[in-house]
C-alpha cells in the first residue's frame, strides 16, 4: 500500500501538534514530559498498527470507496466454515491485487466452489459480480461468484482452395 506513508505522516503531524500544545501549556514539568512520552508511544503504536494491517484482509463491508465496481477477478480464495470467506481480488483500474474478508455464508461458499469447479473445465478464471455491494439493503444486486464460458475460437477464412504459393510459378 503506497498510501501508508502518507497516513503515517498525518498521524505523526497531528501527534506533534498535540505534543506541542501540551509542552507549551503552563503545567508542571512532569506533565509536559509525560505528554512527549505519550506522543512517542502514539507514533510507535501507529506505525506498528498500520504495518500489521497491511498483511490482513480487509473486511469487504469497509470498502465503501469501491462500491461502483461491477466485477472483479478472483485470483485466490479460501473459506473457513462458520468464520469467513477470504478472497484475493484483481480489480480493473487498481494496480495490485487486494485481499478481502467476506462474512461466512454457505450460499456464497457453494457459489465459489461451483465456479472453481467450472473453471477447471473452461479455464476462463473465476469472477465475482458486485463484490462490494453485499450487505447493502438499498442495492438489489447480490454478490455472485461465477466462471464465464469459454469463447468460441475465431473462424478462419480460406484465401484460396489450394496450398499457399510462395514465389513465381511460371
Amino acid at each position: 500500500m503506497d498510501n501508508m506513508i502518507y497516513l503515517f505522516a498525518a498521524v505523526v503531524l497531528f501527534a506533534a501538534i498535540l505534543a506541542g500544545i501540551a509542552i507549551w501549556t503552563p503545567r508542571k514539568l512532569w506533565i509536559r514530559g509525560a505528554s512527549v512520552v505519550a506522543t512517542a508511544g502514539l507514533i510507535i503504536v501507529a506505525y506498528v498498527g498500520f504495518s500489521d494491517l497491511l498483511s490482513r484482509p480487509k473486511p469487504i463491508h469497509l470498502e465503501w470507496a469501491m462500491r461502483a465496481v461491477s466485477e472483479a477477478r478472483v485470483l485466490g480464495a479460501s473459506a473457513k466454515e462458520n468464520e469467513a470467506i477470504f478472497v484475493w481480488l484483481e480489480i480493473e483500474g487498481v494496480g495490485e491485487p487486494r485481499a478481502y474478508k467476506l462474512p461466512w455464508s454457505r450460499e456464497l461458499a457453494e457459489q465459489l466452489q461451483e465456479a472453481t469447479e467450472e473453471d477447471r473445465g473452461n479455464r476462463t478464471g473465476v469472477r465475482v459480480r458486485a463484490p462490494f455491494r453485499a450487505g447493502h439493503e438499498d442495492e438489489d444486486q447480490q454478490t455472485v461468484f461465477y466462471s464465464p464460458p469459454r469463447r468460441a475460437p475465431a473462424v478462419k477464412t480460406a484465401r484460396g482452395s489450394g496450398p499457399p504459393v510462395v514465389g513465381d510459378t511460371r
